[in-house]
């Protein structure tokens, strides 16, 4: 395959494990509304992706399956965090006040918590490391040279989605001046949330 068949190849196969509703997703999509931290978050996620699945490119990755007990770690500490997430959405849901203003004229919140929960979404999921260890393997069938333009493409795609979620969820902000929509929102997050975490917990 040629470098750009192969950036094409990797932006593709990235985004059909990244575009998916979860909790990583769903909380950038709630600060993008809000308008609070998007720029460190949607950072944070693009260089997160590029250094989990560099270093499984690298051959790294393959001590996520030769450690079993990382992953039960992971499982059941970011199924109890997920839950958590998931039952305070619900709480918003369903007292609503001063957090649901869609213009973020409301209270903000630090940069240090917003990406402290980012990052516990994020490393707490052992889908994650099971996903770049996927990409890490395709990554290498591709040779030497190959799996670094497949590479770029992935964290080229990564980087075009969050970047799209994150900045262009603004453009939804005049249906959420309601509270009514960030009640659904709320509700919704919760439902994914909890599901999420209930499914980590039980080996889903």
């Amino acid at each position: 395959m040629t470098p750009l068949a192969l950036v094409l190849t990797g932006m593709l196969t990235g985004l059909g494990l990244i575009v998916a509703i979860g909790a990583q997703n769903a909380f950038l999509l709630r600060q993008g509304l809000r308008r609070q931290q998007v720029g460190p978050l949607v950072l944070f996620c693009i260089l997160a992706d590029a250094a989990l699945i560099g270093l499984a490119v690298l051959g790294i990755g393959a001590v996520v399956t030769t450690w079993p007990s990382f992953l039960t770690v992971a499982r059941w500490g970011g199924g109890l965090f997920v839950i958590g997430y998931g039952m305070h959405a619900a709480r918003r849901a369903l007292h609503p006040g001063e957090t649901l203003e869609a213009t973020g004229a409301g209270r903000a919140g630090s940069a240090a918590r917003a990406l402290g929960t980012m990052a516990a979404l994020t490393l707490l999921n052992p889908h994650v490391y099971l996903d770049v260890v996927l990409l890490g393997t395709i990554a290498n069938s591709h040779g030497g040279q190959g799996r670094w333009w497949f590479y770029a493409g992935i964290v080229t795609g990564s980087a075009v989605w969050f970047t799209a979620l994150g900045l262009g969820s603004r453009r939804l902000a005049p249906f959420f001046a309601r509270p009514r929509s960030w009640q659904a929102l709320d509700a919704g997050i919760a439902v994914v949330m909890v599901s999420i975490g209930v499914g980590l917990i039980s080996g889903g």
